[in-house]
C-alpha cells in the first residue's frame, strides 16, 4: 500500500516537470503605452455622442385602477354563513379602489410620435403620459401595439419634429463593446450609466417567452424598463428590459432586448397592431446527457409530444424526432427552436431537418397561426378576466411545482362580472366545465363548445379548489 502511494507521487511529479519543460508562455509586449488626453485642456468624454440619443429616450408614466381586499383572510370571505348573512356581495364589501402608477422610458422611433417601451412598463394601464428630454410637456400616448411575448410596445404622441434614434445592428455586438444604458430610473429624471456588453444570446432566463438578450453590467434600475441600450457611436442596439437582482437593486446584470428584434416586433406591431408568429405545435426538451447516448446528434430539440390537429401532427413529426435544422439554421437547444420558428410567419413554408432513429430525414411543413391557437390572450374572456399561460417566469415568480399547469388570470377588470362573482388576480384556471384547462387553446375550445351556459370554473387559489359560475 505504502509502496503504491510513494510510486503515485514520484510519477505525478515526473510528468509535471516533463509538462513544465515542455510549456511555452505566450506573452505580450511589455511596458505598454498609457494613452491619456494631449494636453491638460482636454477630458476622455462620450458627452458629444450620448447627447444625441438622450433626446430619443421619454418618460413614461401609466396608471391602472386595481382593487385590493384590504388582506380579509379568503377563508372568511368565503365563509357561507357570512355570505349567507350579509348577502352574496359580502366579499365585495372589503374591496376598494386604487390607482396604480408605474414609470418607465421609451425610445423615439419617428419623428411623428412613435415610441417604443417595454410591455410590463404599459401592460393594463388606463392611461399612459409621455414626457421628452427637457421639455415639461405632458403628452397623452395612445397605445398602438403589444407584444407580452417579446415584451415590446408601441405607443404614440400627437407631436411632430422629435428626434428618432439611430439604429445599429444586432450582427456588429461584441462581448467587451464599451455600452451606455439611457433611461428614468426610480423616476429621478434621464440619467445615464456605462459599462460593457457582458455575454450575448443569453436565453432561458425566465422573463420572456422569446428570449435572446443583451447581458450588460450597465447601471439598470427601476423606471430603466423600456429605455435605450446604445454603443459607442450613439446607435440603438437593445430595449433595457430586466435585471436579476437579490435586493431589487442593480447587481451588475442586466439584461436587454437586442435590437434586430425591436425592429422586427416594432415594424409589425405599427403595421397590424399585433404580432403574429408561426406556429407548429410540438412540446419539446433539451438533450440531457443521458439522451446523448442514444441520438447521433449532440445538439438540437427534442420532441417530447405532438399536438393534435397542428402543422407537427399534419405534416409527420413524431415523438421522439430530433429538429437540428430549420431552413438551414442550426438549431442547438428548444430555445433555438422557439425562436426560429417564432420569426417566421404563419402559412410559410419551412424545411425541417430531423434526426429519427439515427437516421437523417427531412419534412417540409406549412407553419399555423399561433395568435389563432391562444385568442384568450386578447382582450378579456369570461366576464373581465385577462388571463396568461404559466410559463418558466410564473412557476419561477409564485413558487409552483414544476410541472404545474394551467391558465393564470393576470388582471381582473374593476367592476366586471368576473369581479363580481370573486376571481383574483393570482388564480389559476384548471377546469371548465368538463374540459380541463393547460394551456390557453383549452379555453377557447371550453368558450366554443359552452358559448352561451353558465359554466363552472374550476380555480386553483394558493393550494385550494375554488367553483365559480359564470355566463
Amino acid at each position: 500500500m505504502k509502496k503504491g502511494a510513494k510510486l503515485f507521487i514520484i510519477t505525478g511529479f515526473m510528468s509535471a516537470n516533463l509538462f513544465a519543460a515542455s510549456i511555452t508562455f505566450e506573452t505580450v509586449k511589455e511596458n505598454p503605452q498609457r494613452v491619456i488626453p494631449n494636453t491638460t485642456t482636454q477630458l476622455f468624454s462620450f458627452h458629444d455622442i450620448i447627447k444625441e440619443p438622450m433626446k430619443s429616450v421619454v418618460n413614461i408614466s401609466a396608471k391602472k385602477h386595481v382593487r385590493q381586499n384590504n388582506n380579509i383572510p379568503l377563508q372568511m370571505l368565503n365563509d357561507p354563513f357570512l355570505r349567507k348573512f350579509f348577502g352574496e356581495g359580502f366579499g365585495q364589501m372589503f374591496n376598494e379602489s386604487r390607482i396604480q402608477r408605474s414609470l418607465g422610458s421609451g425610445v423615439v422611433v419617428s419623428s411623428n410620435g412613435y415610441i417604443v417601451t417595454n410591455n410590463h412598463v404599459i401592460e393594463n394601464a388606463d392611461e399612459v403620459t409621455v414626457t421628452l428630454s427637457n421639455d415639461k410637456t405632458e403628452y397623452t400616448a395612445k397605445i398602438i401595439g403589444k407584444d407580452a411575448d417579446s415584451d415590446i410596445a408601441v405607443v404614440k404622441i400627437e407631436a411632430n419634429n422629435l428626434t428618432p434614434i439611430k439604429f445599429a445592428s444586432s450582427n456588429d455586438l461584441r462581448i467587451g463593446d464599451v455600452i451606455f444604458a439611457i433611461g428614468n430610473p426610480f423616476g429621478l429624471g434621464e440619467s445615464v450609466s456605462q459599462g460593457i456588453i457582458s455575454a450575448l444570446n443569453k436565453n432561458k432566463v425566465g422573463i420572456n417567452r422569446y428570449e435572446n438578450f443583451i447581458q450588460t453590467d450597465a447601471s439598470i434600475n427601476p423606471g430603466n424598463s423600456g429605455g435605450a441600450l446604445v454603443d459607442s457611436r450613439g446607435a440603438l442596439i437593445g430595449i433595457n428590459s430586466a435585471i436579476i437582482s437579490k435586493s431589487g437593486g442593480n447587481d451588475g446584470i442586466g439584461f436587454a432586448i437586442p435590437v434586430d428584434m425591436v425592429k422586427n416586433v416594432v415594424t409589425k406591431l405599427i403595421q397590424d397592431g399585433k404580432v403574429t408568429r408561426g406556429y407548429l405545435g410540438v412540446i419539446i426538451d433539451d438533450l440531457s446527457p443521458e439522451l446523448e447516448k442514444v441520438y447521433k446528434r449532440k445538439q438540437g430539440a427534442l420532441v417530447l409530444d405532438v399536438e393534435d390537429d397542428t402543422p407537427a401532427d399534419k405534416y409527420g413529426l413524431k415523438r421522439g424526432d430530433l429538429i437540428y435544422k430549420i431552413n438551414d439554421i442550426a438549431i442547438k437547444d428548444r430555445v433555438d427552436l422557439q425562436n426560429v420558428i417564432g420569426d417566421f410567419k404563419p402559412k410559410q413554408k419551412v424545411v425541417l431537418e430531423v434526426e429519427r432513429n439515427k437516421k437523417e430525414i427531412t419534412l417540409v411543413i406549412v407553419l399555423a397561426d399561433r395568435s389563432t391557437l391562444t385568442a384568450a390572450t386578447e382582450g378579456t374572456v369570461l366576464g373581465g378576466l385577462k388571463l396568461t399561460q404559466i410559463n418558466d417566469q410564473i412557476i419561477q415568480q409564485f413558487r409552483l411545482p414544476r410541472n404545474f399547469e394551467g391558465v393564470m388570470v393576470r388582471d381582473v377588470e374593476p367592476k366586471s362580472k368576473a369581479e363580481k362573482v370573486g376571481f383574483q388576480a393570482g388564480d389559476v384556471i384548471i377546469q371548465i366545465e368538463d374540459i380541463e384547462i393547460k394551456q390557453l387553446s383549452d379555453v377557447d375550445k371550453a368558450l366554443k363548445q359552452y358559448n352561451k351556459a353558465n359554466k363552472r370554473i374550476y380555480v386553483n387559489r394558493f393550494g385550494q379548489t375554488i367553483l365559480f359560475v359564470i355566463q
